[in-house]
Parts: C-alpha cells; sequence; structure tokens
C-alpha cells in the first residue's frame, strides 16, 4: 500500500470539486434532508468558491493517494482564511474527507500528522477545527488524536443551523 500526499493546485479544481461533493454528501446524507444537504453543496463546493480559495495563500488543499488514486483531501487555514479568528498563531483544519472505499486504512491519521507538521513548519502553536456535534466517529477520533473541545460555532446546512464542537490540539 502507498500513501502519498500532494498539495492541490488551481488546475484541480475540478477533480477537487468532485471529491469534496462525494465525500461531504457520503459522511452526513443520512443525517440531513437532501434540500439542505444540496444548498450546502452548492454553495461550498462550486467551482467559482473552490477557485478562490485555491488562489488564496492562507488556505491549502491537499489530496492524500492510495496505490496512485485519490482516496481523500484536507482543507487547513491559517491568518484571515481561518473560519473563526483564533490569531495568527493558530493552523485551522477545515475539513478533512477519505473516500468511503478507503476509509478504515489511517489516512484520516496520515492527513491530521500532515496539518501538524505544516503548523510546525509555520511556527503555529496550536492546531483547531470544528466538528459536528452528532459525529460521534469524527469526535473520537480527534480526542485519540489529543484534541479537546474549548467550544461550540453555528454551522449552517443550507438554511439549518447545526452545531459544531470546536476542538483544539497545542504544539507546544
Amino acid at each position: 500500500m502507498t500513501i502519498q500526499i500532494r498539495k492541490c493546485t488551481f488546475e484541480d479544481a475540478s477533480l477537487l470539486r468532485e471529491v469534496s461533493i462525494e465525500t461531504f454528501h457520503d459522511t452526513f446524507k443520512d443525517q440531513n434532508s437532501p434540500e439542505q444537504l444540496h444548498a450546502y453543496l452548492s454553495r461550498a463546493f462550486n467551482k467559482e468558491q473552490l477557485e478562490q480559495e485555491l488562489l488564496n495563500s492562507d488556505c491549502q488543499f491537499l489530496f492524500v493517494y492510495m496505490n496512485d488514486e485519490v482516496a481523500g483531501y484536507m482543507k487547513i487555514n491559517t491568518n484571515r482564511a481561518q473560519s473563526e479568528d483564533m490569531g495568527d498563531e493558530s493552523l485551522e483544519i477545515e475539513r478533512i474527507y477519505v473516500r468511503s472505499s478507503y476509509q478504515k486504512h489511517g489516512l484520516g491519521k496520515v492527513l491530521l500528522n500532515k496539518a501538524v507538521e505544516v503548523a510546525i513548519e509555520l511556527n503555529k502553536e496550536k492546531i483547531w477545527l470544528g466538528v459536528w456535534e452528532n459525529n460521534e466517529n469524527a469526535i473520537a477520533f480527534y480526542k485519540k488524536m489529543g484534541f479537546v473541545q474549548f467550544g461550540t460555532h453555528s454551522f449552517f446546512m443550507g438554511d439549518e443551523e447545526q452545531i459544531d464542537w470546536l476542538m483544539t490540539r497545542s504544539l507546544q
């Protein structure tokens, strides 16, 4: 099994969109109405939105490959690209998604470790993320990886408000 990570480029926008929609849909389709899910996917993963984010120097998208196939991706943000103002000493993991056929191979851990590596390279003191309060598997994973809850914020699935736990991990 060969695992590689590669930074996404502007030319990857269409593939990134495809993987983003697929993984988000597969993760949340059973807990959300089709209308709310479609509204979110249309807003968050339209080509223009992703192209803007790919051009933002404070955002990074990273594909994870397993045996030369795109298995998932991660989005990390620094500085003003963070979805909450956590300061310049923080790095946000906004998304980690692995395609369902590649789950249970440790790819989430590989991506999270890459986020830690990037944060250390950028001299960040902590990493943080938001995770839906009902996503018990993800919460358990993040706790296992050293994250602790420090607050909550609103996340909108379409026009439906949901609550995300804010979780952080010190790098000191």
